[in-house]
């Protein structure tokens, strides 16, 4: 089996990358070529037994996705994206990375004429205001950012590529990734992670939105799963509605500093600074609070079922499980 992952050299990417190294196989069969691209050379994983192959560039160049089709990947993950700050803030990187990229690789899958199965990632920014208590999975996609309007229209091509046979794809909305290691990167919601993460680390972290905002998170670990599981479902089980909105864990802010404090004690939560960002919450107030996921939770998508199991494992996997 030949797997190809776009937007490698990113978190969840070289996150997904370890895992298929570690695996060796997906869906059932071993892996035998592992195709990582991104605009940048992501790091190959040690992988006995097979091809792993690094190519950098711009999706949305003429001819780039057709070079990544040569060798017929089986499966495609498509990760490749800018985030929602910078989408908002740069219209048209936004749109030529998050759109016309997309576009141009689902083209070129079309024209090498083999129908592998495709994983999309989109992102619950795909839903805008106002919002029941609870969103149910038939609620109406009318996103109020660039980013969540590249995303929902990454979908319907996802959607409509498959009902014409070009390749059989999964669209997953992922909840905001919580914790990620690392730096922060320019995503609205990058300060979710920072004001675990920093602290965990002995470092002060700025809180840019009050401690009533509700959101739901998934960690990295879940991500992952959600890709590998995604590649190996059943699409006649999915139906003809692809994109799925993915669990997570509903809380406020606040809810995640008591997290922070049961588990790494006063002492890091004194290191969160409120430092209100207008430009932040303007952003992040015209986003959804918390999903059903029925159809997902129907479908064996799974994720954590409280906000200390997320910062366990971010400690667990990022920390060597010492704070």
């Amino acid at each position: 089996m030949r797997v190809l992952v776009t937007g490698a050299a990113g978190m969840v990417g070289r996150k997904l990358a370890a895992r298929l190294a570690k695996d060796g196989a997906l869906r059932g069969w071993r892996i035998t070529a592992l195709d990582l691209h991104d605009i940048v050379p992501a790091q190959a994983p040690d992988m006995a037994g097979a091809v792993v192959s690094i190519h950098t560039g711009d999706l949305a160049v003429p001819g780039a996705g057709e070079r990544l089709l040569a060798g017929r990947p089986d499966v495609i993950f498509h990760l490749a994206g800018v985030v929602s700050g910078e989408a908002e803030a740069n219209f048209d990187l936004g749109y030529r990375v998050n759109l016309d990229g997309t576009r141009a690789l689902f083209d070129a899958i079309r024209l090498a004429g083999h129908n592998p199965r495709v994983v999309f990632t989109s992102s619950i920014a795909v839903f805008g205001a106002p919002f029941p208590e609870v969103i149910p999975d038939d609620f109406h996609a009318t996103p109020l950012t660039s980013y969540g309007t590249q995303k929902l229209v990454g979908e319907a091509l996802l959607a409509d590529y498959t009902r014409r046979g070009f390749f059989d794809g999964i669209g997953i909305r992922l909840p905001t990734i919580c914790v990620r290691p690392g730096k922060p990167n320019k995503a609205a919601s990058s300060f979710f992670s920072g004001i675990i993460r920093e602290p965990l680390a002995g470092m002060e972290a700025a809180l840019p939105v009050p401690r009533s905002v509700v959101h739901t998170h998934a960690s990295p670990r879940s991500a992952v799963n959600f890709l590998i599981h995604a590649a190996g479902i059943d699409g006649q089980a999915v139906g003809p509605r692809r994109n799925l909105t993915m669990p997570g864990v509903a809380v406020s802010v606040g809810e995640q500093i008591e997290a922070l404090e049961r588990i790494a004690g006063t002492k890091a939560v004194k290191l969160i600074r409120e430092m209100p960002d207008e430009t932040v919450w303007s952003i992040v107030k015209g986003w959804p609070t918390r999903f059903e996921a029925r159809r997902a939770r129907d479908l064996g998508f799974a994720a954590e079922q409280s906000f200390d199991e997320i910062i366990r494992a971010h400690i667990e996997d990022e920390l060597d499980g010492k704070i």
